[in-house]
């Protein structure tokens, strides 16, 4: 990346995030730390945004702030084979017709390919996936209402009594920030409302993480373990995991790792 467009992406950055760390701006460019850090010497000396202690931040303060977590761009780099795979199998647990819910994310994303060749009633606060489903398939197609938080491409309204309460779910699907023995975590509180709600929407709660996702924790709970009904991920769990799964009733639907199809996918009764 040539370096005027590199300072591009770094404004860009400073500007939607307000305070953004080297390490976050090495990942956005793909250039070294000793390269970002004489970018924002350079931007700061022409007054451009702010130099900070391991980053940059912007000289204006942003009207509200973004969400914690990686961008959608990031996530949607890693384990994608995987990712592939578990979406497919999400999919194969619809019936045409039905009414679902999608929550934005990088590994709910990846049903959109599969649900191409299906007719469901879909409802989602992720702007790629309504988008995608509107251009490629004949799904009904309903939207949330709210604020756009670009970075996640998610739709999150400030509201008690949007839209989300007059759908109602025969399934919904989404991802999580990591899960553990206190249950599924996410990393903003913003991200937990919004979710909440939709969770009360559906009758059946469906996740797909990979297992790299058993391994992550957060502060914030989204819910006990025992409200999710299924949960589908990669043959690479280990065993307690399994377990823990297991003794929370959760049904737990295993795909071959790296192998995006449904040929081959393995159910484990809870």
């Amino acid at each position: 990346m040539h370096e005027k467009d590199r300072h591009r992406v770094i404004l860009s950055a400073v500007q939607d995030r307000s305070l953004v760390t080297v390490v976050d701006l090495c990942t956005l460019t793909g250039a070294s730390e000793a390269t970002v850090r004489r970018d924002i010497n350079t931007l700061d000396a022409q007054g451009r945004l702010r130099r900070v202690r391991g980053g940059a931040e912007a000289l204006a303060t942003k009207p509200f702030v973004g969400l914690a977590g990686r961008p959608f761009s990031v996530n949607e780099t890693l384990n994608s084979a995987e990712k592939q795979a578990i979406a497919a199998a999400a999919v194969d647990l619809c019936e045409d017709g039905e009414p679902i819910i999608i929550n934005g994310g990088t590994t709910t994303f990846q049903m959109v390919h599969p649900l191409a060749s299906r007719r469901m009633q879909v409802f989602t606060n992720s702007f790629p996936i309504a988008e995608h489903l509107l251009k490629n398939s004949t799904n009904t197609v309903m939207l949330s209402g709210g604020i756009i938080y670009r970075e996640q491409n998610i739709i999150l309204s400030p509201f008690e009594n949007d839209v989300t309460r007059n759908f109602y779910a025969k399934r919904m699907f989404m991802g999580a920030a990591g899960i553990g023995p206190l249950g599924l975590m996410e990393q903003d509180p913003l991200l937990i409302q919004a979710e909440q709600k939709l969770i009360g929407q559906a009758d059946e709660l469906i996740v797909l993480v990979d297992s790299t996702k058993f391994e992550n924790r957060s502060s914030l709970v989204l819910c006990p373990l025992e409200r999710i009904d299924t949960l589908i991920t990669d043959d690479r769990m280990d065993d307690r995991t399994a377990n823990m799964l297991d003794a929370a009733d959760v049904t737990l639907i295993v795909v071959p790792s790296g192998i995006a199809q449904k040929d081959g996918v393995a159910q484990l009764p809870a």
